[in-house]
């Protein structure tokens, strides 16, 4: 990383920059790289990436509209509020540039402190890119490679979202929501799950979840209280939930291995 990505002499260096100079769309670069920072650092929503810019919502519409039309940013919707979408970096070279380089710009430039900066950045690193790269991981296995056994039913489409909870003034992320159709063409909701880069799961994250299940079965109709709980690590699991999950049909825990080969 340090000699090839964060080192001034390398062409990769600059990659992020030239990507965005030449699509001729992308007249306003500043613009967009400011919000392709606001997404980067975790701002997700319009709202939050309006904020993070000083900015009114409305003016930033033609340029999400361009940075997804160029591909390189994904609008998801909510999937609990239909008119409420998360947006998403889909080039990684951008993300990491974002994330980690745009902030340290100015010693990066100066040859000898890449590794300084390297060093300090891990904790971003871990949070602002492996972390939702992770979840994103999460959610396209669920959707293409989890087999019906593992979601308790057949898949129409998977989405993350956020919970309201009206009693607790707050709202709750779930990273995966998996759903499908009832016999007679209802939707349902066949499972939610919880993805953690760094993190070595254990019961915590368990009853997090369960408490969630709870919340929405009480709020959605869509949902019943046997939904599936989906648990991913790619740090691994404390062996008591491992234990709990071989005798539960309703928890399923997918690590890096399952992630890659297993369904």
């Amino acid at each position: 990383m340090v000699r090839n990505v964060l080192n001034p002499g390398r062409p990769l260096f600059r990659e992020a920059r030239f990507l965005l100079a030449e699509e001729p769309e992308l007249r306003d670069t500043a613009l967009y790289h400011g919000v392709l920072s606001a997404i980067a650092g975790g701002n997700h929503t319009r709202g939050g990436i309006a904020g993070y810019l000083g900015r009114k919502s409305t003016d930033l519409s033609h340029a999400l509209t361009v940075l997804e039309d160029v591909g390189m940013i994904a609008r998801e919707a909510d999937a609990f509020h239909g008119k409420r979408s998360a947006y998403r970096i889909t080039e990684p070279i951008l993300g990491f540039y974002h994330a980690i380089m745009r902030p340290e710009w100015t010693d990066l430039e100066r040859p000898g402190y890449a590794e300084q900066v390297w060093e300090r950045s891990q904790a971003a690193f871990r949070s602002k890119v492996l972390g939702p790269h992770f979840e994103h991981l999460a959610r396209v296995w669920t959707r293409w490679h989890a087999g019906p056994e593992a979601l308790g039913g057949l898949r129409t489409r998977v989405a993350s979202g956020v919970l309201p909870d009206p009693a607790a003034k707050t709202g709750h992320e779930l990273d995966v929501v998996v759903f499908g159709r009832t016999d007679d063409g209802r939707e349902s909701i066949l499972a939610i799950g919880e993805a953690k880069y760094g993190d070595v799961v254990g019961q915590g994250h368990l009853e997090r979840l369960e408490r969630l299940r709870e919340l929405l079965v009480r709020r959605d109709d869509r949902a019943g209280p046997g939904m599936r709980l989906l648990l991913f690590s790619a740090a691994g699991f404390v062996p008591g939930l491992q234990e709990i999950a071989q005798g539960r049909d309703d928890l399923q825990l997918v690590g890096l291995d399952r992630l890659y080969e297993g369904s």
